[in-house]
């Protein structure tokens, strides 16, 4: 990773830290998760909108020879992921009164930014150099980005 992509991840790492030590609170008792119905209703448009988004991302990429843009499919499609964790959770909450599911779910997700960010920082990304001048997908050896 270069050194101007690493600022760019710190405000993802400080979110999972502060998003784990609210749910923390909640979860502690001292406060306590309420129902949320657009929240439920972005997370639903989210999960079906993400993998839509993250597979033509994936083709323009390919299309392109951008790894870029092909990293960029990958991380889209995570947010997919976190898009029905987050769901999960918002309806947990929402429809059987379980108020510790909101800030588990809430847990889990802080707990992917904070390893992305860390990841990235530390240069384990995907495509992050170029290996030589013929390398059109720009990938490490044995990165799997462009496949």
């Amino acid at each position: 990773m270069t050194a101007q992509g690493r600022p760019r991840q710190l405000p993802v790492t400080v979110l999972g830290g502060l998003v784990t030590v609210d749910a923390a609170r909640t979860m502690a008792g001292t406060g306590e998760a309420e129902r949320s119905i657009p929240g439920i209703a972005l997370a639903a448009m989210s999960l079906l909108v993400m993998p839509v988004l993250s597979a033509a991302q994936r083709k323009a990429g390919r299309e392109l020879g951008s790894a870029s843009a092909v990293a960029d499919s990958k991380q889209t499609l995570l947010c997919t992921y976190l898009s029905a964790v987050l769901l999960a959770g918002l309806l947990a909450n929402a429809a059987l009164g379980w108020s510790w599911a909101d800030p588990l779910s809430a847990l889990v997700i802080a707990a992917v930014a904070v390893k992305e960010g860390r990841d990235t920082w530390q240069g384990k990304g995907c495509c992050a150099t170029p290996t030589d001048a013929t390398d059109t997908c720009r990938c490490t050896p044995g990165c799997a980005c462009c496949a």
